[in-house]
């Protein structure tokens, strides 16, 4: 497997030209994150991420973790990186600094999660789900609450889960069991199991906050009657020590087709008799909201694992690249050159591109929304928060659904690179694809994020937000067109062209959301891919116009800002035109299956 360079100068124009980082470290709360600041985080997070966590992700993949009769193990290197990773503090860099965080903005956080994510997405998972914990304990726990954990989980020192899932209630949620009685302490006694809770055990800490979703005796049905607990691994004693083992245990751990190293536990709470039955837990706020306060986990994850496409979409360009350039195979189509480096072909060099582009794209669409959520948190002007927060709650379905998909297919494109040594485990090529293929499924599935999309962020408004985002995708395009070069108008016309056909379909769903609801649903997945890939458009030409300008100026570096304007048109040429086609499917809803029963399609 290819060594990890994380990709800095990229990521840096996109916080700088499309996150719009200058503006945010102006705001109050953030005057410390200077530029200089955030080169010198980026350049300290790259070297951790290659020397540190990158070597260990083949590790991590060939010897997994082992359930034993001590709890869950993990592979060799696992509890020394992580101890090094919080020292260093890269596991609350985005945290308040009220609770032991250093409260950089989110739009610095996020390449710095990027960087873990490439060298090591079974690592990453850990510090990925108690970063939502947090936000969560921060939202809705009681003050004595905070005191005793949030320090602990900011800095590292204690990690974090979330527990939704049982074997009868996967996305549904309102089938959960769990059940949570109350004590006259006012603790309450937890029973139930979970299943595929991420790092629900691990040797890493010394303790594991669990927040688990449980029903109270006289809560109502359905997920109105939900309540969240924390309930930790070890109970801890007034003075912040560590007192009796909980019965909270991990009972088995799952052997799956990725992310190996990162321990996915069926939890038993209740099910060891300890303190006479219960594993002992905490009421997180008010009794009966814990859906919507999981919520606030469920986004930070959300946005945290379409981050965990990108990341794995550039591993697998990063080693594609290295690979297509050292091997020879075949002769020069256009010079006649023998045997020349794979990446002389036509084809390849497309796939490399596509490869390229659609990280890129993803990549800024994840920073702009992470930049928009700093305005949202740090923002004078309380229009500009609540504006902010709804452009943010709105992408955060594409950064999810498309950047997960984009990894999937950009993961596989680097298989195809290779070609037969692709399929071979020992070039690591597969283990990138093997790791992505969860990430459409767990936080919510692609149709999951696509009904959220229509249903919770595009009607909520009657659209609303989304003309704002017509309207930048509209402005762009504008500029685009009126750049006076080529290259750029090229990019604006494509762009106008599938903003078109995105207004078209969203209007079409409108029109048919109460008559027509099957044929809406059925058209929320192609209605997402429509979306994702004229946003993606926007953000590149959103980049080819800044790049443009420094080539304008001769200021910077020249060859990436060239490199950013071909990539940009690569995307225009090659991925807008695709928008036409997803409305069309959009606006065909169900028309092919309307009034068939399952048995006559099936």
């Amino acid at each position: 497997m290819s060594d990890y360079r994380a990709p800095i100068k990229d990521m840096r124009f996109v916080m700088d030209e499309l996150a719009g980082f200058r503006e945010i470290s102006a705001l109050p709360g953030y005057e410390e994150a200077t530029p200089d600041l955030a080169d010198a985080v980026l350049e300290e997070a790259a070297r951790f991420a290659g020397e540190v966590l990158a070597p260990l992700n083949r590790v991590g993949d060939k010897e997994g973790c082992k359930l034993t009769a001590n709890g869950v193990t993990t592979p060799p290197g696992w509890k020394e990186a992580y101890k090094a990773f919080c020292e260093a503090g890269w596991n609350g860099v985005a945290s308040p600094a009220d609770f032991g965080g250093q409260g950089l903005p989110d739009s610095l956080g996020v390449a710095i999660k990027e960087m873990v994510c490439s060298a090591n997405l079974s690592f990453s998972l850990g510090p990925l789900l108690t970063t939502g914990a947090v936000e969560a304990l921060i939202t809705c726990a009681s003050d004595e609450l905070k005191a005793i954990y949030l320090e602990k989980m900011v800095t590292g020192e204690w990690t974090g889960t979330m527990n939704l899932t049982e074997p009868q209630a996967g996305s549904d949620l309102a089938l959960i069991r769990s059940r949570a009685e109350p004590q006259a302490d006012g603790s309450y006694k937890v029973f139930g199991q979970k299943i595929f809770i991420t790092y629900g055990d691990h040797d890493m800490t010394d303790n594991i906050v669990h927040l688990v979703l449980a029903r109270l005796p006289d809560a109502p049905a359905g997920v109105k009657g939900i309540s969240m607990f924390l309930v930790p691994k070890f109970l801890v004693n007034a003075d912040g020590s560590l007192g009796a083992r909980n019965d909270a245990y991990c009972v088995s751990i799952e052997h799956k087709l990725g992310i190996h190293a990162s321990p996915t536990c069926v939890m038993a709470y209740g099910d060891n008799g300890n303190f006479g039955g219960g594993a002992v837990g905490y009421l997180l706020g008010e009794p009966n909201r814990g859906l919507e306060y999981m919520f606030i986990m469920m986004n930070e994850a959300r946005l945290g694992v379409g981050l965990q496409g990108i990341a794995l979409g550039e591993r697998a360009y990063q080693q594609a690249l290295g690979y297509a350039r050292e091997r020879k195979q075949g002769r020069d189509a256009l010079t006649g050159e023998a045997l020349v480096t794979i990446d002389k072909h036509p084809d390849i060099r497309r796939m490399l591109m596509l490869m390229k582009a659609r990280v890129e794209a993803s990549r800024a669409l994840a920073y702009y929304t992470s930049g928009m959520l700093d305005h949202a948190h740090a923002a004078v002007n309380p229009e500009k928060r609540q504006k902010s927060l709804m452009l943010a709650e709105f992408m955060i379905p594409l950064v999810k659904g498309g950047g997960t998909e984009m990894g999937i297919d950009v993961t596989s494109l680097g298989i195809q690179i290779y070609g037969g040594m692709g399929f071979i485990e020992e070039t690591g090529a597969a283990q990138h694809w093997r790791d992505s293929r969860i990430t459409t499924i767990y936080e919510g599935t692609t149709g999951i994020q696509a009904n959220d999309l229509l249903f919770r962020k595009l009607m909520r408004d009657q659209g609303a937000t989304a003309k704002i985002v017509f309207g930048e995708v509209h402005a762009t395009a504008k500029s685009l067109g009126a750049s006076g070069k080529p290259e750029l108008q090229a990019i604006g016309q494509r762009l106008g062209t599938a903003l078109k056909a995105w207004t078209d379909a969203t209007e079409w769903l409108a029109a048919n959301a109460k008559s027509g609801l099957s044929g809406v649903l059925t058209a929320a997945v192609p209605y997402l891919h429509l979306a994702v890939t004229v946003t993606g458009g926007w953000m590149m030409g959103k980049a080819a116009l800044a790049a443009s300008g420094y080539l304008d100026k001769g200021e910077g570096d020249l060859p990436f800002y060239r490199a950013k304007v071909a990539t940009a048109r690569f995307y225009a040429d090659q991925l807008l035109p695709q928008a036409a086609a997803y409305a069309e499917t959009v606006k065909a809803g169900d028309a092919a299956i309307a009034g068939m029963s399952g048995d006559e399609l099936f």
